[in-house]
């Protein structure tokens, strides 16, 4: 407003530096099949957040059968076992889809009771008497899951008769890696691993891995998941956690040959192997590793320069093909690091995660690339970077815009420098990368250095015999 002043005037201008905005550097975005025939409005290729055991287990109910219910298998590794959240999981198994009906049966009533061991779409059970006679639910019978996940069927009064039974079920064997992989329809909507970048427009949070047990076995799905993760929403990438199948897979020398025949070889990829069990509950690894990188990453205040290599697993065994158990001693193991390939050992402390390299070794060995911590530090920081300067985006190319954001990352370097988690870093604003023509265009390009600190894989020690001590004898 201009005009005629006279008094006291107070002003605001920007603040000339730019606090960072807190990344979450493990989400996990986990793709699978869930037992959503337990639950009264199931999901069905959606992402849902979830920040505990109970949340899931409402949104897609519960199942110790491992092998159907692959989102089990990660909501029990990671909230039970790892007590670390939050989790974004998406259900391929679509009851509209993946579903068979089974004709009517005639069955007897134990004690008013009949009990169905197979995973029942309530909404599809039929129930008549023995003359053919269509039952009410409530007025003639009830249903009910028990604990297991069995449908039961109580008659009302305690009756003990036979009665004719009709429904459909849930087939989980028949979600196809198509499923998994997911489409873009004909309206846009987005199935499986398309949905993964739906995760920060819902949320507001970026995934920092991506899984999908059991499924990752797979190469076709294992590739998609690559590709996924290196680009999400445009701007981000993330690690893709992937397993070598047992099954196809039995010895650890053939793990080498099967990794390379299918690619698994990528930086943004960790490969697995084999299986892991605690009691008779068996995992893939790649589930147990990534509440293993969560629970590190929380111990070092969320940020990732830490390798999950050497810290404790939930496990008391590997597991191979049909459940045998795998042994492997610390030279095997490393072999395996080797190549490339992360697996578990117990030398010392109990069963530990052992490697650190990504899938790209040992073909590419440059430390960006090649060591776990590495990268994802390099993710880690340039989603941070993205999600805090945005809001700078279309702001007006002034020195003033420069200095704010030099200032601001080289503050915040430094807080990492100082903190360890960097062993040094630098943003640098460079004539020769930024040509009038570029400028003018209204694109300005920012240098910025960095060594995140390596794993310390291999600590050497020499050991020599000193006859000097000798003396010692005669002093």
């Amino acid at each position: 407003m201009s005009g005629y002043r006279h008094g006291v005037y107070v002003s605001e201008i920007p603040t000339s530096i730019i606090p960072p905005v807190e990344a979450l550097a493990g989400l996990p975005v986990v793709v699978g099949t869930a037992p959503i025939h337990l639950v009264k409005n199931p999901k069905v290729n959606e992402p849902v957040l979830c920040y505990s055991y109970k949340e899931a287990v409402e949104a897609f109910g519960y199942s110790d059968d491992f092998e159907s219910y692959t989102l089990c298998e990660f909501m029990k590794s990671h909230f039970t076992l790892f007590s670390v959240a939050p989790v974004v999981f998406i259900n391929v198994l679509d009851p509209a889809k993946h579903k068979e009906a089974v004709e009517e049966t005639t069955k007897s009533a134990v004690e008013g009771e009949l009990l169905i061991e197979e995973p029942v779409l309530l909404s599809t059970v039929v129930v008549k008497n023995n003359e053919g006679e269509v039952q009410s639910i409530g007025e003639d019978y009830e249903l009910a899951f028990n604990a297991r996940g069995h449908l039961v069927i109580s008659l009302n009064n305690g009756r003990t008769e036979e009665i004719k039974v009709a429904y459909s079920k849930l087939t989980p064997a028949t979600v196809s890696n198509d499923d998994v992989i997911g489409s873009v329809g004909l309206e846009g909507q987005l199935t499986g691993l398309e949905l993964v970048n739906e995760v920060l427009p819902r949320f507001g949070l970026v995934p920092g891995q991506l899984l999908a047990p059991k499924f990752s076995t797979e190469p076709t799905v294992a590739a998609v998941m690559v590709s996924k993760a290196s680009n999400i929403n445009g701007y981000f990438k993330c690690m893709a956690l992937t397993d070598i199948p047992v099954e196809q897979v039995t010895k650890y020398s053939d793990v080498a040959q099967w990794k390379t025949s299918n690619n698994y070889v990528y930086e943004n990829q960790i490969a697995c192997w084999p299986k892991v069990r605690l009691g008779d509950a068996i995992y893939h690894m790649s589930t147990q590793l990534a509440g293993l990188i969560c629970k590190v990453d929380a111990s070092y205040e969320g940020v990732p320069y830490v390798s999950p290599s050497n810290h404790n697993l939930q496990i008391n065994g590997l597991v191979g093909k049909a459940g045998k158990e795998v042994i492997l001693g610390i030279d095997q193991a490393n072999y395996l690091n080797g190549q490339g390939i992360v697996t578990a050992i117990n030398f010392s402390g109990g069963w530990k995660a052992w490697g650190n390299r990504t899938a790209c070794y040992p073909s590419v060995t440059d430390p960006k690339d090649a060591f776990i911590p590495v990268k994802r530090m390099f993710y880690w920081i340039a989603t941070t970077i993205v999600q805090t300067f945005w809001q700078k985006v279309d702001a007006p190319i002034t020195r003033r815009l420069v200095d704010t954001v030099m200032d601001s990352i080289n503050i915040w370097l430094n807080g990492l420098t100082a903190s360890g988690y960097i062993l040094g870093g630098r943003v640098e604003f460079l004539e020769e990368e930024n040509p009038s023509t570029s400028i003018m265009d209204g694109n300005i390009k920012f240098h910025l250095y960095l060594t995140p600190p390596s794993p310390a894989r291999e600590i050497d020690f020499v050991l020599e015999y000193d006859v000097e001590y000798l003396k010692a004898l005669f002093a």
